[in-house]
C-alpha cells in the first residue's frame, strides 16, 4: 500500500515496487489520477493492482476505507506512508489551524492505516512501515516551520513503534528525502522567488551548490532506498532515518 501514489515519490515508489513483483494499492485523492498510474504498474509477474481514492484530510474516512478494503482483499505486508508536505512558512507566521491540518493528514492517518495493517502483518511475521519524511528530523529546514514540527513528531512515533512490533518481524524505517524533482521543490522555489525577488533559476542554483553531489534527486532515486528497505534484504534494519539527500545535511 503507497500513498500518495499519483505523482512525485509516491508514484516512483508504486512503479518501484511493482517491478519487483509487489501487488499494489495505491492511495490517493484524485480517482482519475489514480486510474492512469495502475495502468503504468508493471503486471509481467502476474501482479494485481487496485487503488483507494480518499482524502487524508479525514483520517477517518482513510481508516473505513481501508478496512473495507482489508475484509475484501486479505492482508498488506508492506505499507508506505508518503503524504505532501505542509506549505512553506515561517513558524511564527502558522495558524494553529496549520498544526492540526497537517497533524491529521500526516501522523494521524500514519498511526490509522498502521493500526489498520498491523494484524494481518503480526499473522504474516513479515511487516514493512517505510515512511517518507525529510531531512528536516535532523536540521530543521529555513521557512518550512510547520513541516519541521510535523515531521519531528512522525519520526519519533516511528522510533517508538519500530521497538513495540519488532518481535513480530515487522520493521518501521523513516526515508528522508533531501531536494527532489517533485512538484512540492517547484512550489518552494517558486515562493521564495516571489519573497525575494531572485530568479527561479538563481534559487535552483543557490540550493544545488548546498548538495555535494551537485543536483537534486531523481523521484527514482528515494524509491529504490524505500524498495530495499520493503525488501527481505532489510530485514535487520529497523527503527532508523536513512537521508537520500544527496549528502546536504550537515550531520552523521
Amino acid at each position: 500500500m503507497v500513498c500518495g501514489s499519483t505523482q512525485g515519490i509516491g508514484k516512483a515508489t508504486a512503479l518501484e515496487l511493482a517491478l519487483l513483483g509487489a501487488n499494489i494499492v495505491l492511495v490517493a485523492r484524485n480517482e482519475e489520477s489514480l486510474k492512469n498510474v495502475i495502468n503504468e504498474l508493471d503486471t509481467t509477474k502476474g501482479q494485481k493492482h487496485d487503488f483507494l481514492a480518499v482524502d487524508f484530510q479525514t483520517p477517518n474516512k482513510v481508516k473505513e476505507k481501508v478496512d473495507n478494503f482489508l475484509v475484501k482483499n486479505g492482508a498488506v505486508h508492506i505499507l508506505v506512508n508518503n503524504t505532501g508536505g505542509p506549505p512553506s512558512g515561517l513558524i511564527q507566521n502558522a495558524k494553529v489551524e496549520d498544526f492540526l491540518q497537517a497533524f491529521n493528514s500526516h501522523l494521524v492517518c500514519n498511526h490509522l492505516l498502521v493500526q489498520s495493517l498491523m494484524e494481518g502483518m503480526k499473522k504474516a511475521q513479515y511487516g514493512r512501515v517505510i515512511n517518507i519524511i525529510s531531512t528536516s528530523v535532523k536540521i530543521p529546514l529555513k521557512n518550512l516551520g510547520v513541516s519541521n514540527t510535523i515531521r519531528a513528531a512522525v519520526a519519533n512515533w516511528s522510533k517508538t513503534l519500530a521497538n513495540e512490533v519488532a518481535s513480530y518481524g515487522i520493521t518501521v524505517n523513516n526515508v528522508l528525502p533531501g531536494a527532489t524533482l517533485t512538484g512540492r521543490l517547484q512550489n518552494i522555489i517558486e515562493t521564495k522567488s516571489n519573497n525575494t525577488g531572485e530568479s527561479l533559476n538563481e534559487i535552483k542554483n543557490e540550493m544545488e551548490s548546498e548538495i555535494p553531489l551537485g543536483r537534486f534527486a531523481e523521484p527514482s532515486e528515494i524509491a529504490n532506498a524505500v524498495a530495499f528497505l520493503a525488501s527481505p534484504a532489510a530485514s535487520y534494519i529497523t527503527g532508523i532515518n536513512v537521508p537520500v539527500d544527496g549528502g546536504r545535511t550537515g550531520c552523521l
